[in-house]
């Protein structure tokens, strides 16, 4: 990137009404056949026209085509039993009904190929893809076939850097693998969860990139939220051999957040995705606040390895407040830039 704080989203943008149920995880599809294909296109289409009108500099796909960030990617492979379902906790945080790893995982065809191909088709911008990292896989499955966390990530680090590489030749530009796992289960993530991500992005000539959150804002991660005290330093566990990881780009939360932000040093060297925008409310931010945390963010990251971006995806959002948040995100951004150049 030559733009000076190019600005981008953590991933998921609110879909149309016609294509799925607004402010809805997991949301049906409204429509069938050829209709949800060509549907899907057009929302993607959509999802373009609404970054690049509030001026975002890398453009994703806001995941048009797919229900759920890590779903929808499991759904492509083999091995995993939709039908046979377990009840598990996720994340420490909350029970689910999930599919059950039945047999050897592996991938039969590329999954998001042709969506980003479709993408790249939309804009000359530079894009980013999103993919659901190794550990994240692994907590939303139950595992009857492996029996062991740490062999299954490996399974699936080497899908991963298949579907990458596919994703790469098409031409993207930066391909983000999402972990909110590694602010849990610490002691994994550095035990092994750090060395599947390095190889599910191995051999990439992309940039690479990691988003670690503190979820979505649905209810469970609100509340979880709310038992994390006064400062979140779940990032202080990862984060140096994060630094030592062969990954390019770090994305963290911190708008409205109560990370503080000199963890950032930790990883310095690193290009930083400094989220500035919180998708668990509904409250648009002003161009001065995103502002704000971007000026308190450049205390620790150079500004050369800073993009502003969103702490998370938006996609439980109303499609109007997320258009909001996107304008306040590049006008705050270029806030700052000014400021810079000056």
């Amino acid at each position: 990137m030559t733009t000076l704080l190019p600005t981008t989203t953590a991933g998921s943008l609110p879909k149309p009404a016609w294509l799925a149920q607004p402010e809805t995880l997991w949301s049906p599809w409204r429509l069938e056949g050829e209709d949800l294909i060509t549907g899907k296109q057009d929302a993607l289409r959509l999802a373009v026209d609404d970054q690049r009108q509030a001026g975002i500099d890398i453009v994703g796909d806001g995941e048009q085509t797919r229900q759920h960030f890590v779903t929808t990617f499991i759904e492509h492979l083999d091995g995993v039993d939709f039908e046979q379902r377990e009840t598990v906790r996720i994340r420490n945080r909350y029970d689910a009904s999930v599919p059950t790893v039945v047999g050897a995982v592996s991938r039969p065809a590329p999954v998001f190929v042709d969506d980003a191909r479709f993408l790249r088709a939309q804009t000359r911008q530079p894009i980013k893809w999103t993919l659901p990292g190794p550990m994240t896989m692994i907590d939303t499955l139950y595992d009857a076939h492996y029996r062991s966390r740490e062999k299954l990530a490996w399974e699936f680090a080497c899908i991963l850097n298949q579907e990458a590489r596919e994703l790469e030749a098409v031409g993207v530009d930066i391909i983000q693998f999402d972990e909110p796992a590694f602010n849990v289960f610490f002691d994994e993530a550095n035990d092994w969860g750090i060395a599947t991500l390095e190889r599910a992005a191995q051999g990439l000539k992309a940039k690479t990139a990691v988003h670690i959150c503190y979820g979505y804002g649905i209810k469970a991660n609100t509340d979880w939220k709310k038992t994390l005290g006064s400062e979140w330093r779940q990032y202080e566990q990862t984060f140096p051999n994060l630094k030592a990881s062969t990954i390019d780009i770090v994305s963290l939360e911190c708008q409205n957040s109560r990370v503080p932000m000199d963890l950032i040093e930790l990883i310095r060297g690193k290009t930083v995705m400094v989220g500035a925008i919180d998708v668990a409310t509904d409250r648009v931010e002003t161009p001065e606040e995103v502002a704000d945390t971007l000026r308190n963010a450049l205390r620790f990251v150079d500004a050369d390895k800073l993009y502003p971006a969103t702490n998370c995806g938006m996609a439980p959002l109303s499609r109007s407040v997320a258009q909001g948040k996107l304008h306040a995100l590049a006008a705050g951004a270029a806030i700052v830039r000014a400021e810079l150049s000056a």
